[in-house]
């Protein structure tokens, strides 16, 4: 039986983690090691210099005090080790583009491509003034685990996975492989007393036509093949 490692930046106490570990479990067996505190836009950090505290919370699920990319390490050499998979998310807000490189969600899919397994990290899009339908956030990110654990895997690649936020409910298409958009963030700063206030704004960031970006803000369901 296959058996995923399940892990997210939000903390072992968010409901996207609650959603991929039963997604996980519909595929195998499966060992929760999350951070205890929200490491959000954090990146790649690791803990080296610093005792890592490890807490059973229940029959597996551990809440590590360290990292997304600790959890992964740890997971792999110490609690789960027959892993054959990292599953990591979902993520609340996207990791489109150049979120790859500042997403602490994505940094467990990389460090596990690092330790030789195949690593996945899974995030929902959000448009803040659209509620979001929980049923379809579950049918999408099912529908992208089975795709992307049905694609050939390269050694030492991982993916990135992106679910849309509909107007209506609207029910997204398949999902398709993408390419990273390269585009830089709507980098801009409002001055204030106590300094630069940053106002870019996620929505309004370029996008190159039929890449992870365009493909998910206009409604699709994008995976990103990535690689060491």
């Amino acid at each position: 039986m296959t058996k995923i490692l399940v892990t997210n930046d939000d903390g072992i106490e968010a409901p996207g983690l609650a959603l991929l570990a039963e997604l996980a479990a519909e595929l195998g067996e499966t060992v929760v090691a999350a951070p205890a505190e929200q490491h959000s836009q954090q990146g790649h950090r690791l803990t080296t210099n610093a005792p890592i505290a490890v807490e059973r919370v229940r029959e597996g699920w551990f809440r590590v005090h360290g990292t997304p990319a600790d959890c992964v390490r740890l997971g792999l050499r110490e609690l789960c080790p027959d892993a054959d998979w990292v599953f990591a998310g979902i993520n609340e807000g996207g990791n489109l583009g150049a979120d790859i490189y500042c997403s602490g969600t994505v940094a467990a899919a990389r460090e596990a491509a690092l330790l030789g397994r195949p690593g996945l990290a899974i995030s929902q899009y959000l448009v803040r003034s659209r509620p979001l339908d929980g049923d379809g956030m579950r049918r999408r990110a099912r529908a992208a685990l089975r795709f992307v654990l049905g694609q050939p895997q390269e050694e030492r690649g991982y993916w990135n996975i992106n679910l849309p936020h509909p107007e209506n409910g609207a029910e997204a298409s398949v999902p398709a492989v993408c390419p990273v958009d390269p585009s830089p963030f709507d980098v801009r700063f409002e001055r204030r007393e106590d300094g630069y206030f940053y106002c870019g704004n996620y929505h309004r960031r370029p996008r190159v036509p039929n890449s992870d970006v365009d493909w998910c803000f206009r409604g699709g369901i994008s995976v990103s093949r990535l690689r060491l």
